[in-house]
């Protein structure tokens, strides 16, 4: 466990990266092979305008990178944090950690985004893709992309983890950002088992419906125990859902100018 540990706190940056381009592109693939909806539509065009911002996301990480290293050697000087108030096994504490940032970073920090009016014009570029495949896990805002990482930081001081939890936590959450929202078919028995644990892609499909209630639906990220613990889980058939949101023409999904716009857009009136 220790050199587990060890390697992924010493993972260099490239290897991130690469674990990032890794994931993308077997789901992309994927997704040609194995489709949950013949989506027509310019794969390449639309990936563009997604993968510019994760660009914006990448930049972001670097300098939270910076400030998380701080944070890590300040809490491990202080000895603060819940962690270390208690002995307990390794392995518990790692997966107390990775529960609590999904609670926390992904979750919470989700279902504010979708509450708070000014939260949720930032998050709306999320849920303006009109075709959703796996680079869809790439779309966030700049803004909405620190707010989350600021909850990330939150989740971290409530711990007090060790810094290698919370790159694990990442490592994972790459994972399942690509895999939720990639647009393939599992079968329905395999994809409904799965999400009593975990957040498969049919689950998360349901909350880019275009429409309320479903929107607001299936928050989480990783586990979906979450979802069905604050009863905000939804399963249903797939035939049923129509990408996009109501309040923002779908012609303008794959315009990256108007896209990062969006949040300050006062003709796109929201619901709050």
């Amino acid at each position: 466990m220790e050199d587990l540990l060890y390697f992924f706190e010493s993972m260099p940056n490239w290897q991130k990266l690469v674990w990032i381009l890794l994931v993308l592109s077997i789901f992309w693939i994927l997704e040609g092979y194995y489709a949950l909806v013949k989506l027509k539509y310019n794969k390449l065009n639309h990936a563009k305008t997604n993968l510019s911002l994760l660009g914006f996301v990448i930049i972001i990480n670097f300098f939270f990178g910076l400030m998380t290293g701080g944070l890590f050697i300040w809490l491990e000087n202080h000895q603060f944090g819940l962690l270390t108030m208690v002995e307990l096994p390794i392995w518990i504490e790692l997966l107390l950690s990775i529960m609590v940032l999904d609670l926390i970073a992904q979750y919470f920090v989700h279902f504010l985004l979708h509450k708070v009016k000014w939260m949720w014009r930032l998050h709306l570029i999320h849920h303006t893709d009109t075709h959703v495949d796996a680079t869809t896990g790439t779309r966030h805002h700049p803004l909405d992309f620190i707010i989350r990482e600021t909850f990330a930081l939150i989740a971290m001081v409530i711990m007090g983890m060790p810094v290698a939890f919370y790159l694990i936590y990442r490592i994972l959450s790459v994972f399942f950002t690509y895999f939720t929202h990639a647009n393939i078919s599992l079968p329905v028995w395999l994809d409904k088992t799965i999400s009593y644990l975990f957040v498969t892609p049919n689950m998360h499909k349901f909350h880019h419906h275009y429409q309320l209630p479903w929107t607001d639906s299936n928050y989480g990220n990783m586990l979906s125990i979450w979802d069905r613990m604050f009863g905000t889980f939804v399963y249903d058939s797939t035939d049923n859902i129509r990408y996009g949101v109501d309040i923002v023409e779908d012609q303008y999904a794959d315009n990256f100018t108007y896209q990062i716009k969006i949040p300050f857009n006062k003709n796109i009136k929201t619901k709050n």
